[in-house]
């Protein structure tokens, strides 16, 4: 089986699995997603109820482990990341399409909203280490923050990882040249992925073509995993 056909029939699985399962994990993103974007039209958006839905989509997903700073902090900490990702300079990132992506003007948008994020957590970390911490603040968290609220990028944890990396779709390590490598990807299989993505919706949620990306890859690095452990 081919990349294209195998990152299809994860994410079938993904959201399938989404609609099946009875409050699964698998809906933290969907709950997260959708406020989000009603917040976005929203002239007085509630920022506490918001980082609410971001601390538990971001614990659904692995993200307040024992090894996590945010674990040792509440939800508001998020508050300000919630605050800066609704700023109006942001709407082009919310649910943006692959092509999109190579804008200029976009894609200094996704970085600033990125090193944003980084910059506010960095004190935050070295306050719960006791210490100045050497590395960067992790690119799982970040990227998981974006997914999850602007829906622009996959989530690169270790499954995600794995999955492109099974085809050579991109590099491991997170970088922005991994995202334009991503959006290469997206524009070759355009046709047979949107024709795959207008089946995934529930209600008035759309899914937005990065997720697609991030449901297969996440699937297809899930599989091979559990496949090895046999």
């Amino acid at each position: 089986m081919d990349a294209i056909d195998e990152l299809i029939n994860g994410a079938k699985t993904f959201y399938e699995d989404a609609r099946t399962s009875e409050n699964g994990r698998s809906t933290s993103w969907e709950h997260c997603y959708r406020v989000f974007r009603d917040a976005r039209i929203d002239p007085s958006p509630d920022c506490d109820y918001l980082s609410l839905h971001l601390a538990f989509y971001l614990a659904s997903w692995g993200m307040y482990r024992g090894s996590s700073f945010l674990l040792q902090k509440d939800y508001k900490v998020l508050t300000p990341i919630v605050e800066k990702i609704l700023k109006p300079e942001y709407d082009c990132l919310f649910g943006v399409a692959c092509v999109s992506l190579r804008e200029s003007e976009v894609q200094e948008r996704y970085t600033n909203v990125y090193d944003d994020i980084a910059e506010h957590f960095r004190p935050i970390r070295n306050e719960v280490a006791g210490r100045e911490v050497a590395s960067s603040v992790s690119p799982v968290l970040i990227t998981k923050i974006l997914m999850g609220t602007l829906g622009c990028v996959p989530a690169y944890d270790r499954f995600f990882q794995d999955g492109v990396a099974t085809y050579k779709v991109t590099t491991q390590e997170y970088s922005p040249e991994f995202v334009l490598r991503l959006v290469d990807f997206y524009e070759e299989h355009n046709d047979r992925l949107e024709e795959a993505r207008r089946g995934m919706r529930t209600e008035d949620l759309i899914y937005p073509q990065m997720k697609l990306l991030d449901m297969g890859f996440w699937q297809v690095g899930f599989e091979k995993d559990a496949g090895d452990a046999k």
